[in-house]
């Protein structure tokens, strides 16, 4: 049984993160084995010597003995879906043959005795080994691990909910006519509403197995544990879910299996997930609707369930591993209403002053971010009005609210507050004399506060962003200035009292406001820096890089030598990590990009952070 479990999260744990319906899915995993088998020699990956070092220890763990039987540079899926009359998930894997399974069950899951036979149905064969709800069934081709996850009620909730949450929970769906059909609800006349449940009492002690009170003496276990209170209702419940579990399974391999496949994966990533939205904010708000109930319903009034899955259609992740880079794509889905709207609020035209405030060489790290503030108040109202539609609120209500809040926010006059340029940069580290505040308790155990000058490494920094009202800024400023908590010396000000990170100054230039710990750094708008970052700027809403050796070297001057030389390992591994976003969404799809770059380019990402990991754990 554990070598089962070890095998089920092995899977998931390395293919990374169910097919009943072949048009609907709320989620879709796929891990494009033809694409990155092109990049990296799997059996290198499975040998590598930190690989071999871990399976020694942990020989359940062991990935090379599935090489046996599956095929790696084939795709592999894992799908299903959350909240379907049909609850579910899927793993399908290809396969070398459907013998080379039938004698890895035998050999590695017991497979084949009386308790834990494999029967073989011709075209395919099936396993569900004894106590545990996942089914394994296979032909030549393929190997699916799949398991129904609808699940009874607990008892919690059969005696604090009413009986309305309870004529809500659907009983067991089934086939009929090769079509799904679902079940009369509980209440239905069709089904007799079950009697209180009866809790099955340890005959011994409560470490030996459960003896029923009732007739029923099923061999199930609840959820594979034996000391789990189990009753009548819930052993007929599995019951019923392991025969429509039988018939799902001979529906997708009697007529021939088709590896399930979906329109919103990338075959181009070596690993695609794809996620419903609207399916996944469904599924938490289920969770957690019970007890939300509790406290009066109130829940009825939040934006939950259709009205986010109107908004966002699906979020993609997808992976890429190559020689010179690792990098994650996350794609958002937008209904064409709120893509328009999100094409709005990232299209700026980025104020040039404040480029003056940039740095003219490259700092340790930085990151900019630039929107349309002005176009994101228009928008909100609008928003927030479709966003609660299908709640309690009237829709009347509803206009009261946007019309209040268009009434008070002031789009022209709000926006110029901020409007919508940011940028801050890491320059880099030095050690400087800083005031500190200092706790203590005298003899009568009153506290006591001093101030001392102690010497401390901090990081150099500056936040930019823009602000074009005409007099909201220099009022600001002089305010701080007549209490005191700013001093004014020249074009800039400096902030008082307790100097943690040094001196913080904040500086006004017409439009553009600086908050800054060194005024040293900044280009006046000339230099490489600025140009190349002017470029970057240009074709994204936001975009930052942080250069991964000089961040080591600055702040590695204080570390202790075992530390410095792992960070050393990673530097001259990897030179940056950069994220960014383009403006323009291409069909309704928002883009966000993070990515690993390497300094080496023989090797696979994959084995060059293996070969990292190992040399770092050897230096022990």
């Amino acid at each position: 049984m554990k070598q089962f479990y070890s095998l089920f999260l092995i899977f998931a744990i390395q293919f990374s993160f169910a097919q009943i319906n072949q048009e609907k899915y709320d989620y879709f995993v796929q891990f494009n084995g033809n694409q990155l088998s092109k990049k990296v020699d799997i059996n290198q990956v499975l040998n590598h010597p930190i690989i071999t070092k871990y399976i020694s220890k942990k020989p359940d763990f062991d990935l090379r003995k599935y090489t046996s039987i599956i095929k790696l540079d084939q795709k592999i899926t894992i799908h299903g879906s959350f909240l379907d009359s049909v609850p579910y998930y899927q793993f399908t894997i290809p396969i070398k043959g459907k013998e080379a399974v039938k004698q890895y069950l035998t050999e590695k899951l017991g497979a084949g005795t009386e308790n834990n036979a494999i029967q073989d149905l011709g075209k395919y064969s099936v396993f569900t080994p004894k106590g545990v709800k996942k089914t394994l069934a296979w032909n030549d081709e393929f190997l699916v691990i799949f398991e129904l996850t609808k699940r009874l009620p607990k008892k919690y909730y059969e005696e604090t909910t009413s009986t309305a949450v309870m004529d809500s929970v659907a009983a067991v769906d089934y086939y009929e006519n090769d079509t799904i059909v679902e079940a009369p609800a509980y209440g239905d006349p069709a089904i007799p509403v079950p009697s209180p449940p009866k809790i099955a009492e340890p005959s011994v002690s409560k470490n030996d197995p459960v003896v029923f009170t009732d007739a029923v003496q099923e061999e199930y276990q609840y959820d594979g544990n034996p000391y789990e209170e189990y009753t009548a209702e819930q052993a007929e419940f599995d019951r019923k879910l392991a025969e429509n579990q039988s018939e799902i399974i001979k529906h997708l391999f009697e007529n021939g299996f088709a590896a399930p496949n979906s329109a919103k994966i990338n075959i181009g990533a070596d690993i695609s997930t794809w996620v419903d939205y609207g399916s996944m904010i469904s599924t938490f708000y289920s969770a957690y609707s019970l007890p939300m109930a509790l406290f009066g319903g109130y829940d009825k009034y939040l934006p939950m369930q259709k009205n986010f899955g109107d908004f966002v259609k699906g979020i993609n992740f997808d992976f890429y591993f190559d020689n010179d880079n690792a990098r994650i794509e996350e794609i958002v889905e937008y209904s064409k209403e709120i893509a328009d709207a999100v094409g709005k609020i990232g299209d700026r035209k980025i104020n040039k002053n404040i480029f003056n405030y940039f740095p003219s060489e490259k700092p340790l790290g930085y990151m900019s971010y630039h929107i349309n503030t002005k176009a994101a108040l228009e928008k909100f109202p609008s928003l927030m009005s479709d966003m609660f539609q299908n709640t309690k609120f009237a829709k009347e209500d509803i206009a009261i609210i946007t019309d209040l809040i268009s009434t008070i926010v002031d789009e022209e006059a709000t926006a110029k507050l901020f409007d919508g340029d940011l940028s801050a940069f890491l320059y880099n580290v030095k050690e400087v004399e800083v005031m500190t505040k200092k706790y203590s308790y005298d003899e009568n155990y009153e506290e006591k506060i001093t101030e001392e000058k102690v010497k401390k490494t901090i990081p150099l920094f500056s936040v930019v962003f823009t602000s074009t009202h005409p007099t909201f800024g220099d009022k600001l400023l002089q305010l701080g200035v007549r209490k005191k908590i700013l001093t004014q010396n020249g074009n800039y000000y400096q902030i008082s009292g307790t100097k943690e990170y040094g001196d913080i100054y904040i500086l006004k230039d017409k439009d553009v406001v600086t908050v800054s710990n060194t005024l040293d750094y900044f280009s006046k708008g000339s230099g490489a820096f600025v140009k190349e970052t002017k470029k970057d700027l240009s074709k994204n809403v936001i975009f930052g890089k942080l250069n991964i050796s000089h961040t080591v070297k600055a702040f590695g001057q204080n570390a202790k030598e075992d530390d410095l030389n792992k960070l050393n390992r990673i530097a001259s591994q990897f030179s940056d990590f950069t994220m960014e976003s383009p403006k323009k969404l291409i069909d309704n799809k928002f883009k966000f990009v993070l990515k690993l770059n390497s300094l080496q380019t023989d090797k696979n990402i994959i084995l060059q952070t293996l070969d990292l990991a190992n040399d770092m754990m050897a230096s022990k």
